[in-house]
């Protein structure tokens, strides 16, 4: 019984030795594995810390990129608003400056047209000066009353005018000029003008204003002939002794007067 005892405690302890045999070699072998992926990790860490500290510098420059982007974007969007706004601006400008121009060329355009006006003006001013005649001068300086009671000196103004105006009878319609007239009558313009100006508004000729020789002057023509006393001056009625008894249906009468007809005949071969 011993012997099996011991036999058994043997075993036992020979197994507990390779128990602890195989302990050791287990842990020698954990201890290499252990070993091993220490050195097998390391590199691995590595080449991880690597490759991340690579996605970390990319993912760094990306975001430069981006905000580099960002800022060119931002930069560009201002440079094209200030280019937009520019363009704007050059616009208003070159509207302003049409705008301008325009009011330019209307105020030439009016000054030309002012200019044109005055010249017309002045032109016209002119022209009417140059017809202005003595007369239109003496009228603008002289009152009704000087032109009406105009006087000659020394001379009978009633046979003058009624002179005159025989003259210009004799013209019939036609009329004569004025300047003619006066020399006829040895009269200087002035006088011979007031004295047209005269007969005028005593109603016994008409003027009319016509060019003659580059020269403005009138015409005169006879409008109402006045009475003259030559007429019956020698006529057998004024000293007839039976006028009393003479008329148009009577038995005398100056339709059948033989004085009258002899009178007539004379002044006839007279003239």
């Amino acid at each position: 019984m011993k012997n099996d005892s011991d036999k058994i405690t043997k075993k036992v302890k020979k197994i507990n030795k390779i128990k602890d045999q195989l302990a050791q070699l287990r842990a020698k072998l954990k201890a290499s594995e252990d070993q091993q992926t220490s050195f097998s990790s390391k590199p691995k860490f590595k080449k991880i810390k690597a490759k991340t500290q690579q996605s970390k510098n990319e993912n760094l420059e990306t975001r430069v990129q981006k905000k580099k982007a960002k800022v060119q974007k931002k930069k560009k969007a201002k440079e094209e608003k200030k280019k937009k706004a520019r363009m704007i601006a050059e616009k208003k400008k070159a509207k302003e400056g049409k705008k301008k121009e325009k009011e330019e060329k209307k105020k030439q355009a009016r000054i030309a047209a002012e200019a044109k006006k005055k010249a017309e003006e002045e032109a016209k001013k002119k022209e009417e000066d140059l017809k202005r005649t003595y007369e239109e001068e003496l009228e603008e300086q002289l009152t009704e009353e000087e032109i009406t009671g105009f006087q000659l000196e020394k001379i009978d103004m009633d046979r003058m005018c009624n002179k005159v105006c025989e003259i210009i009878a004799g013209y019939e319609t036609q009329g004569t000029l004025q300047s003619e007239l006066w020399k006829k009558l040895k009269l200087s313009s002035r006088d011979g003008s007031r004295l047209a100006l005269k007969l005028e508004r005593m109603g016994m000729i008409t003027r009319e204003k016509i060019l003659e020789k580059e020269r403005w002057t009138y015409k005169l023509i006879i409008k109402k002939i006045p009475i003259s006393t030559k007429s019956i001056e020698g006529g057998p009625c004024l000293t007839c002794p039976v006028e009393t008894k003479c008329s148009i249906d009577g038995e005398i009468s100056p339709r059948t007067c033989q004085w009258i007809e002899d009178w007539v005949m004379i002044e006839l071969k007279n003239k």
